[in-house]
């Protein structure tokens, strides 16, 4: 049952004051327009989409070294579009554009390590870091590779490389070897930034004998920076290795941005899927510039006296999505560790201290924190925080409740949604929309996203598959390796050829609002009707028997049934009872037709790194294929649960 229940909404003062008011504003003012609201300017940015973008670039003062010809040769041409051809920029220029005394990075490990840099001390440390590359003959399109925590030194790296036009790729240092080598292996780095640990939920984890091992498969790396950060650094093992301090040790003070075309490669990233070797998505420079600066100015109303913090690690793409911060001259927060430890308040604690006023997360973590208790807004002012962002997969309508009754009553919540293979939304926030129980507030200013049904025609009001349906500046200029681009092609346009299908099952209403439910490839289809995994998490999940759970569509007899795995909280038994009542809840939220077949009992739910349920492959290991890319798993291992189950095979 989907409600339709108004929790936030800006008051007249915030909406005149939103930047994105403003931007509406100008774009009338220059061409003689009467865009009344968000829906008119939306419509607007699709309908004149060249002229759009160039309004974006101009608001968001990107800077370049030559002008472009147009913006757009061909806005329904995809993939292919070329954007803004004749641009010479650099987006380390971009993002370093202050050099002044304002903290640009507040850093915070649980261990209670601490750091702060200015814009112009992180200016100083980029110059002296780029200057060091060049001694070693890191050169524009060299790949540097980060396998390091959620450093300043990550920042700092990365901007040094992109400085350059040198390539940076980045993967957590809670990724196995293996998992490494999957990502790093395909696109031969020449250096890696590594730091000797991380730490943990209390506890030190070393990355050296990580390292050592994904060294011996890697013999394109020249060169090894070490920052040692849990104290316990030892370069006898790692033969090209340096300690970071003594690498950037030297006299620049300047530094010297390389000038290159808006389409220049500047970072790699991997897909988290578990269905094969990761894609090695490559990304522009102008394109994730231009869009990031869309969404952060414009969808989070981000200002230069803003303070921003996202939970995630370098390996997500929500990193690269907070660096770009800088470009608005924000003070970002990066955090290392165990978001529960030592405590469930140990975020908002933070928060408190460091006048964080915009919180990004993820679902996942917002329905744990509701689990355990936390009631940030009864302990905490939290006065500054006026907007929390939630990505990963669903926000359940239960965690919209959860942020206004105990976090704060007053923000903005703002789930938003897009990917890696766009490294920015097709979905976020808007300072200036009221805020709907369980829904995305809008379409990405720019971005054509439609739902198509089975026959592929747009539909709303209905669920259906999320396509973009005209070009945008972010979209991946190739894949790693793959030169007559038919990796490319075959992952985004195979079934709507020049119609970017991205994967996940939406539901758009007639007032612009939207509903994800859950990924595409693992939607259920009992009976030929398609149902999404995340409307029977939602109608379950608030049980308090049900700790967690994940649902399948099995083949079975000709057809398929919808199995349920449930993980069960401590004390709790499966009963026929509460099998009978978790159907009950499912068919009275959603309908008959989502009752599942088999509620079976599992002891663990496999998740990826970044957080998000693999359905895909249960459903492979139930049917005896194998799981491919099991490094994209936090826990591999729970899926030699779901191998001997009795109940899937009768």
């Amino acid at each position: 049952m989907v409600s339709e229940t108004i929790l936030w909404e800006p008051n007249e003062s915030q909406v005149a004051q939103a930047q994105i008011t403003q931007f509406r504003q100008g774009v009338n003012e220059k061409y003689a327009l009467d865009l009344a609201n968000y829906t008119d300017l939306y419509t607007w940015s699709l309908e004149q989409a060249d002229k759009f973008w160039a309004e974006i670039w101009d608001y968001g003062q990107i800077i370049s070294h030559s002008d472009y010809s147009r913006t757009v040769d061909d806005i329904h041409k995809m993939p292919g579009a070329k954007w803004f051809e004749g641009a010479s920029l650099n987006f380390a220029e971009n993002l370093l554009r202050y050099r002044d005394d304002k903290v640009a990075i507040q850093f915070r490990g649980e261990d209670k390590l601490q750091a702060s840099l200015s814009y112009s001390h992180l200016y100083d440390q980029v110059a002296k870091t780029a200057q060091a590359f060049k001694e070693i003959g890191v050169q524009a399109g060299d790949r540097v590779a980060g396998f390091i925590p959620n450093l300043p030194e990550a920042v700092i790296a990365m901007l040094a490389t992109a400085s350059l036009g040198a390539i940076w790729s980045s993967s957590s240092p809670d990724f196995g070897i293996k998992g490494v080598l999957d990502r790093f292996s395909q696109i031969k780095p020449k250096v890696i930034v590594a730091a000797d640990g991380y730490f943990y939920g209390g506890k030190v984890f070393d990355s050296q004998s990580k390292l050592q091992g994904i060294l011996k498969e890697l013999p394109s790396v020249e060169q090894v920076i070490l920052v040692d950060y849990t104290g316990h650094a030892n370069l006898v093992e790692l033969e090209q290795a340096v300690l970071w301090s003594d690498f950037i040790d030297n006299d620049a003070m300047d530094i010297d941005f390389k000038a290159l075309p808006f389409d220049h490669p500047l970072y790699i990233m991997y897909s988290s899927g578990t269905t094969g070797l990761p894609k090695s998505i490559v990304h522009s420079a102008g394109g994730t510039l231009i869009q990031h600066l869309k969404e952060h100015v414009l969808h989070c109303d981000l200002k230069r006296e803003d303070t921003i913090f996202y939970f995630t690690t370098c390996g997500w793409m929500m990193w690269n999505w907070l660096v770009s911060s800088l470009a608005v001259g924000a003070t970002l927060v990066l955090y290392d560790g165990n978001p529960f430890y030592p405590d469930n308040m140990a975020l908002w604690n933070m928060a408190e201290d460091l006048d964080i006023s915009v919180f990004g997360t993820s679902a996942k973590y917002l329905d744990a924190l509701q689990k355990s208790g936390a009631k940030p807004g009864r302990e905490l002012q939290l006065s500054p925080l006026r907007c929390i962002l939630s990505t990963g997969s669903t926000l359940k309508e239960e965690s919209y409740d959860y942020v206004y009754a105990d976090v704060k009553p007053d923000l903005l919540l703002a789930s938003i949604s897009g990917g890696t293979d766009i490294i920015s939304c097709f979905a976020l926030g808007n300072p200036v929309l009221p805020v709907v129980r369980g829904e995305l507030q809008c379409r990405g200013l720019g971005m054509k996203v439609e739902a198509f049904d089975a026959s592929g025609n747009s539909v709303l009001n209905e669920s259906g598959e999320l396509v973009c349906t005209q070009a945008f500046p972010s979209m991946p200029i190739s894949f790693w390796n793959d030169d007559t681009g038919d990796k490319y092609q075959k992952a985004y346009f195979a079934d709507y050829p020049g119609i970017w299908k991205h994967g996940d099952f939406v539901e758009i209403n007639d007032r612009g609002g939207l509903r994800i439910y859950g990924r595409s490839e693992a939607t259920l289809n009992p009976g030929g009707v398609r149902i999404g995994t995340a409307e029977i998490y939602a109608a379950i999940e608030s049980l308090p028997q049900v700790k967690d759970s994940l649902v399948i569509g099995q083949p079975w007899e000709g057809d398929e049934r919808i199995v349920l795995f449930v993980m069960l909280s401590e004390g709790v038994a499966l009963d026929q009872e509460l099998k009978s009542h978790i159907r009950t809840c499912i068919r009275q939220n959603c309908s008959p037709r989502h009752v599942p077949a088999l509620v079976v009992e599992i002891a663990d739910i496999p998740y990826t790194i970044n957080g998000k349920k693999v359905e895909i492959a249960v459903r492979q290991v139930i049917q005896g294929k194998a799981v491919q890319n099991r490094s994209a798993l936090a826990n591999p291992e729970s899926l030699e649960l779901y191998k001997k189950i009795d109940e899937l095979k009768r």
